[in-house]
């Protein structure tokens, strides 16, 4: 979505397939129910003021709200209804921060709605198929947080994967952040301008810039050239990575955005990516990527942490030992979701075309 560089702020005024359709009884999100799905913040606004409405819509159309498959979408009558009115609404909006903040609390909404009863909270697989008892967790580098700035249509995906840093490290290790949610966007900003921009880097394979390895930014060599050099004296200093959640179509939006505002707050639009040297991740396959260079999310955690473990000055952190943790959770993931297809009676295989011409084929 083309926008202008914005400050955050809410745009808007105060005024699986197969299952059976999933009612959604209760008339609102509570904050117990909001932060059990992994989330740190309190329930959005406007997250809220779409539930209101589709209770609203519900009484006044006398279609009862229900819902389907493994995304939380909105079935029947009521689906009819609800689509023609939000529609309307979206067409109506103003601009396109308003349009995308109402695009990302609609998604959201719906999702937490549709997967009540359905889905673990801590896991979001089907209760049937909860994970959770054969997640081992583990505490992360005190001095590094992880941000994973998802995209709407990724949460409560049964085969995301970085939904596994917050069960493996805990969410104030591993934050979660909502794209186009902009409580979340700023509380994530925050702590961004209070480490600085010298401390936080985005894992994108960002194609317009100059390559930059981990060797290049933490390497004893580069740290001396650095602003704010890892050393005693920065022991207060907390390094922030953000990983863009989702598919690669819509990283392409996020990381536009994370752009934008770097610019409103920083004074340049450049924004530090670190790109990493990354093989093939073990949901690959279920989930192989459309090129060699691109890799699942949590799969990018591992590989960040692995080389900074190679690097003198971080090999006592204990990295090895965090991205085997998250390593071995992907492991579990992989199993639950091949279990479940194979009980389901699908394929466990995928072809996918690369960048580089050739066919690979991925099978358990």
């Amino acid at each position: 979505m083309e926008s202008k560089p914005r400050t955050l702020h809410n745009s808007f005024s105060s005024s699986s397939s197969s299952a059976a359709p999933r009612e959604a009884p209760e008339a609102s999100i509570t904050l117990q129910e909001w932060q059990g799905w992994g989330i740190t913040s309190p329930v959005p606004a406007l997250v809220t003021k779409i539930v209101q409405d589709l209770k609203v819509l519900e009484k006044a159309t006398d279609a009862q709200m229900s819902f389907g498959g493994s995304g939380g979408k909105l079935q029947g009558d009521f689906k009819v209804q609800e689509d023609r009115k939000h529609r309307k609404t979206y067409k109506a909006l103003g601009d396109s921060e308003q349009k995308l903040q109402f695009f990302s609390a609609r998604q959201i909404a719906c999702r937490v709605l549709g997967s009540r009863g359905y889905l673990c909270q801590k896991c979001w697989l089907p209760l049937e198929d909860c994970m959770c008892a054969r997640i081992v967790q583990y505490p992360l580098w005190p001095r590094m947080r992880f941000w994973l700035y998802m995209h709407p249509k990724d949460f409560l995906r049964q085969n995301n994967t970085g939904k596994l840093l917050w069960q493996v490290f805990g969410t104030e290790a591993a934050t979660l952040c909502l794209f186009g949610i902009v409580e979340q966007e700023e509380i994530m900003w925050d702590a961004f301008k209070l480490a600085g921009k010298s401390n936080v880097w985005c894992l994108y394979p960002n194609k317009s810039a100059v390559v930059t390895s981990v060797q290049d930014v933490f390497g004893q060599e580069s740290s001396a050239d650095l602003e704010c050099p890892y050393t005693k004296i920065n022991e207060d200093r907390i390094l922030n990575f953000i990983l863009i959640d989702g598919t690669w179509n819509n990283s392409v939006a996020i990381f536009r955005r994370l752009k934008d505002q770097a610019k409103l707050i920083w004074g340049e639009e450049d924004f530090p990516c670190i790109s990493l040297a990354t093989g093939a991740s073990a949901m690959h396959k279920l989930r192989p990527q459309p090129s060699l260079d691109r890799t699942c999310t949590a799969a990018a955690a591992i590989g960040l942490l692995s080389e900074l473990h190679l690097l003198p000055e971080f090999s006592s952190h204990g990295f090895d030992k965090q991205a085997e943790a998250v390593e071995d959770a992907l492991v579990v993931l992989l199993e639950a979701l091949t279990t479940r297809r194979l009980w389901m009676g699908r394929s466990i295989s995928r072809t996918v075309r690369h960048n580089s011409d050739f066919l690979l084929t991925a099978k358990v």
